[in-house]
């Protein structure tokens, strides 16, 4: 991990339990602290995951332990090799690396099938052949037991059941194995939990060898302790599952007993972070796939523009803890923000060009000015940058007609400065047959140059960018906004697709940008002077049609 991504995590309560676990006396005295980060390979990480990602290698770094990678492949309905690599390749984008731990689920089938034979034969799991609408019916309340007329089958006839089972005797849902705990308990997950059901599924790594497959619940401790792993990282949703978490662990034989800890999941307002529903978003062409940099993937994020340092910054800063809490879209804007007003280098970028003449300053004559690349780091240097008698500024900096308080160009208006260059003074425009201004007409004080006039006297204009029409590239310019207008789209009393923001994408196709940007390629961001912050597109742009993503305005409106 390099120097610039670390982030030392603090202390909360996650920490507070591993001490008291490896102290003197505690249940892991002595041993190495080794958590894990175990995805589904179902879809592209988001932002949610990138919090526990934080949480699960970050803790193994804080305690100089180890962190494994497993893809939880117990599902074969749903998975694909194109998860598993996007996967990796975000884990690695934010800076954490499992060295030479990289596990899969399905690589234990085997020993979860012994592990379930076990139980079997210690008479606590059983094959029931309940119908998915018995099992519901058959399941009771808070007041009354569930049943099952088979949870006193013996347990030779549930060994042949299941391994039968396994030979591919019986179709879907035609039984399922379930472990044999409590019917009439308070916690609904142990009332004889499935463990295992049929699926005739081609798995993408197993191929056609199972078609049972074990339950995440049962297959999630067994992964855990066969890895070593002393501390299970769980979202919140999982503080329920605990009991049957650490049943299988004490009635499995297992090498190790890790303890599951649980913490609250990420939420953050005008986003939704279902995998289901961003998978339908890219499944229906709502957005133009998992990268779109509308979207809250790490994909979509890192093409968006935002830096591996900003999520991290964003995770750590918004803590560990038990209770769930929705965190505001404009926090995460705020730490990208933040990290690249640091870093970014500044270019003169016209996103909505209309040309301005400098009536006094001599036909094809042309000058270069010296510009800071970014004024808080001076060790990032200088640029040139060339001006001539036709430039490009923004069409909002001159109005024919100027309202209050319009500081800017316009006809008899005060004096503003070009950014580094002249000071100019509005004397007219150009109107085409429609009436409709083409071009600004000025005049430039020769005695001015950088910005600063001869006799001191003060400037009551704007400064205002601009582009040399002469050495000028054209750019197409995409202004992204949130995906989602409604601040909770996610809320049960709404159709998520009907609070998709019809806005939330402007592309710009005439910009004009500084000849310096003519080589930029992806990753690389800029500031855009008054204009906010943008990337190469790391998918549509290319040497002679340049694409730059907005990743955020120059505005901060979040609050502390």
């Amino acid at each position: 991990m390099t120097e610039e991504l670390n982030t030392t995590m603090t202390q909360n309560f996650i920490h507070d339990f591993i001490d008291e676990d490896i102290a003197q006396g505690g249940q892991f005295q002595g041993m190495t602290v080794h958590t894990r980060f175990p995805p589904e390979p179902n879809g592209y990480l988001h932002i949610g995951h990138a919090k526990a990602i934080f949480i699960d290698f970050g803790t193994a770094e804080k305690y100089g332990g180890l962190c494994n990678l497993r893809m939880d492949d117990t599902n074969p309905t749903k998975e694909d090799v194109e998860y598993v690599e996007a996967i990796q390749e975000d884990i690695h984008w934010l800076g954490y690396d499992w060295g030479d731990r990289f596990y899969y689920a399905s690589d234990y089938f085997e020993k979860m099938y012994d592990c379930a034979v076990e139980l079997i034969k210690k008479g606590l799991a059983y094959v029931c052949e309940l119908t998915p609408d018995q099992f519901k019916e058959y399941r009771g309340d808070v007041s009354t037991p569930a049943r099952s007329p088979y949870r006193d089958r013996p347990v030779e006839e549930s060994l042949d059941l299941f391994a039968r089972m396994r030979a591919g005797e019986f179709e879907n849902g035609r039984m399922t194995l379930r472990a044999k705990i409590d019917l009439a308990s308070g916690n609904f997950n142990m009332r004889d939990p499935v463990i295992y059901r049929i699926n005739h599924m081609h798995h993408h790594r197993q191929g056609n060898k199972w078609c049972i497959y074990p339950m995440y619940d049962f297959a999630h401790p067994i992964e855990d302790a066969l890895e070593g792993i002393t501390h299970s990282l769980c979202s919140l949703e999982f503080e329920d599952h605990r009991p049957l978490y650490d049943w299988v662990i004490a009635h499995c034989d297992l090498p190790a007993k890790p303890r599951q800890i649980e913490f609250a999941r990420l939420g953050i307002n005008y986003t939704v972070m279902s995998k289901r529903k961003l998978r339908q978003l890219v499944e229906e062409g709502r957005v133009s796939g998992w990268d779109d940099p509308r979207m809250p993937t790490l994909c979509g994020l890192r093409r968006r523009g935002y830096t591996p340092r900003s999520i991290r910054n964003f995770s750590e800063r918004n803590g560990v803890s038990k209770a769930a809490s929705t965190v505001e879209f404009a926090f995460l804007e705020h730490c990208l923000r933040e990290d690249l007003n640091e870093v970014a280098l500044r270019r003169m970028a016209v996103l909505r060009p209309i040309k301005l003449t400098v009536t006094n300053y001599p036909e094809g004559q042309s000058e270069t000015f010296t510009v800071e690349n970014n004024p808080s780091r001076p060790e990032d240097g200088t640029r040139e940058v060339s001006f001539s008698r036709h430039l490009y500024i923004e069409s909002e900096d001159f109005l024919e007609t100027p309202v209050p308080k319009y500081k800017r160009l316009y006809p008899e208006g005060p004096e503003c400065r070009l950014k580094g260059a002249y000071l100019i003074k509005c004397t007219g425009c150009v109107k085409d047959e429609n009436g409709n201004v083409v071009e600004v007409l000025c005049e430039y004080d020769p005695d001015s140059r950088g910005g600063d006039p001869a006799d001191g006297r003060k400037v009551k204009g704007a400064t205002i960018h601009w582009v040399d029409a002469a050495t000028a590239v054209d750019a197409e310019i995409r202004l992204y906004d949130n995906l989602f207008s409604d601040a909770d789209p996610d809320a049960g009393d709404k159709s998520f697709l009907d609070c998709l923001n019809p806005n939330s994408l402007e592309v710009l196709s005439g910009a004009k940008v500084e000849a310096s940007l003519a080589d930029a390629a992806a990753p690389a961001s800029f500031q855009f002077l008054r204009q906010g912050y943008f990337c190469v597109d790391s998918k549509d742009s290319a040497p002679g049609h340049l694409v730059f993503n907005r990743s955020v305005s120059l505005k901060d409106s979040f609050k502390f």
